[in-house]
């Protein structure tokens, strides 16, 4: 899918390995994770059945002190997302342009969100 509101990337792991890689690649940029949800478990727990998701919820205190300094109101964004899917057995890793926040909220700048897509983009891309 090409969409400016979503940076997508294919995945050669399973979905177990990817969703670790994904921890690691956050842990290693030195970002924090929140929370994790894992969406198929808790659908489950209600009766339906879908493929394996999880959400994983990060931040970055500089990206995030940067842009409150803005507006607090972008904190409606955040904590930033990273998902994992896996459909048909292939696993894909996702995440929304933070670019796309600029559109929201007239005190930020695209510039002011570009070092936050690229350190995204990194976590996601070092996951492949």
């Amino acid at each position: 899918m090409k969409n400016s509101l979503i940076n997508i990337t294919k995945s050669g792991k399973k979905f177990d390995e990817a969703v670790v890689s994904v921890l690691k690649s956050i842990d290693k940029k030195g970002w924090s994770v929140f929370q994790i949800y894992d969406i198929k478990e808790r659908l489950a727990a209600k009766g339906f059945n879908h493929s394996p998701l999880k959400i994983i919820e990060l931040c970055s205190a500089k990206h995030a002190n940067a842009l409150l300094g803005k507006t607090k109101f972008v904190s409606l964004c955040m904590p930033c997302k990273i998902v994992v899917i896996e459909d048909k057995g292939k696993v894909e890793i996702a995440s929304m342009n933070p670019q796309i926040m600029s559109e929201f909220f007239q005190e930020i700048e695209k510039k002011d969100t570009e070092e936050l897509e690229r350190d995204i983009k990194e976590i996601i891309t070092n996951v492949k």
